[in-house]
């Protein structure tokens, strides 16, 4: 099983160049016979011969992470930290313990693997402490507090009015039973109150009982206006939800989006990228669900472009929404990848190796069982095909093995370089080794 290959910079690769498009074999004519008045033209039949599709050739993203002025490779995702290899060692990055330097370097890659995102959906999103239903509950829950203060004031409000009314009806009915000797007198008298001591009969009937409603205002005065502080600034996260499935099972997967965005209030055409990592279950045929929210966006930020990258033990996987994808044959990938290599290694001279190719599915339980564990010798021709295998380098003793033989056609080989000439070489192959 063959893993992505990253194209090396020095390379000058052209797709257009290694696209081969299916071949139109010209069949059969029939002449009109000899004399006819009529002149027919000829009859072509067209058949088309169309290679099933491989391979994936596209623009990933390789992702190395700065440590003590160095740059590692990141080698997998832990949660939504990154996980590189330092000294044989992994170790964890997180954003949380600081600012992480990040380089991401766009690469052409080819692979035999690919996985489907369907109904991608990435759009700005509110944080959960900048979700304006959540600012308003909160504000709410405040209003309630203070309401409930609101509410013991008409309470208390509406228990001194009512006394106050019995109080004046009291002194009402007192200045009415008594109102031949209070007009003899010439006026109102001052009278006591059970509750309340001395009350004028003329102040108790103006008690002015909008101050009720001035409560009542105010509580709803307050409500309004934490409506308005829960108003939020601005989309301040990215929501994230695709549908993911793999024909190869991905065990240990997890995902980049790389953002580019306008961040507002800054100079038109300035862009600002934010990249983040997050681990998922293993994808297998079953479609699975992936939903999350990525936070610490700038508010009301601007998004320019989006780009979803999936990846699996560090290894990029094409995918229906990886950017540049071409779909190869095993023949046209295999041209890309000598292309590749040759132009990486100019002037140099190196021995054949194995490249790409597919191997039996039987072949890990027969070496499970201790069988093909040895080292054997492939004869390669300068074109990367093999010309036979042998049990030793010298090549002089077939194997003589059926199956052997039948599962080395399916390698493709890079061919030996004499100072960056394509030669005939020998390579040596050992099947237990091989990831291609």
């Amino acid at each position: 099983m063959e893993a992505p290959r990253q194209a090396p910079s020095t390379g000058k690769f052209e797709l257009g160049r290694f696209l081969v498009s299916a071949v139109s074999i010209i069949a059969f004519a029939t002449p009109a016979s000899e004399g006819a008045s009529d002149s027919r033209p000829l009859v072509m039949d067209q058949v088309v011969v169309s290679e099933t599709k491989t391979h994936t050739l596209f623009m990933g993203a390789d992702i190395s992470v700065g440590l003590d002025r160095q740059l590692y490779a990141v080698n997998d995702v832990s949660g939504s930290s990154w996980v590189i290899v330092v000294n044989g060692k992994a170790r964890v990055v997180s954003a949380k313990s600081g600012t992480i330097d990040l380089k991401i370097s766009p690469s052409l890659k080819l692979t035999d693997l690919s996985a489907t995102l369907a109904g991608l959906d990435a759009k700005p999103a509110y944080s959960a402490k900048n979700d304006p239903s959540t600012r308003l509950t909160k504000a709410m829950a405040n209003a309630a507090d203070v309401n409930a203060g609101y509410q013991a004031s008409v309470s208390q409000s509406q228990a001194s009015l009512v006394q106050a009314q019995n109080n004046a009806q009291y002194i009402a009915n007192t200045n009415n039973r008594d109102a031949p000797a209070i007009a003899a007198a010439g006026g109102f008298p001052m009278v006591m109150s059970p509750a309340f001591g001395p009350l004028n009969a003329n102040v108790m009937t103006g008690i002015r009982t909008t101050d009720l409603d001035q409560v009542t205002v105010s509580a709803g005065s307050e409500i309004e206006m934490n409506g308005g502080a829960a108003a939020s600034p601005g989309y301040d996260a990215m929501e994230v939800t695709f549908v993911a499935s793999s024909e190869h099972r991905l065990n240990n997967p997890y995902v980049v989006t790389i953002s580019q965005l306008h961040e507002k209030g800054t100079k038109p055409g300035l862009v600002r990228k934010l990249v983040f990592a997050k681990a998922l279950h293993p994808i297998d045929s079953n479609p699975t669900t992936v939903h999350f929210f990525e936070e610490g966006f700038p508010p009301a930020f601007e998004l320019q472009s989006f780009e979803v990258h999936l990846y699996d033990r560090g290894v990029e996987i094409a995918t229906n929404v990886s950017s540049k994808r071409v779909e190869l044959t095993r023949d046209e990938a295999f041209e890309y990848v000598m292309v590749e290599y040759i132009g990486a290694h100019k002037g140099e001279t190196l021995p054949a190796l194995p490249a790409m190719g597919s191997l039996p599915a039987d072949l890990p339980a027969l070496l499970a069982e201790g069988k093909y564990g040895a080292t054997y010798y492939v004869k390669v021709s300068k074109d990367g095909l093999a010309r036979g295998i042998f049990l030793d380098p010298g090549c002089s003793e077939k194997t003589g093995d059926p199956y052997l033989e039948s599962a080395v056609k399916n390698i493709r080989f890079k061919p030996g370089l004499d100072k960056g000439r394509p030669v005939d070489g020998i390579a040596p192959l050992k099947l237990g080794q091989l990831t291609i």
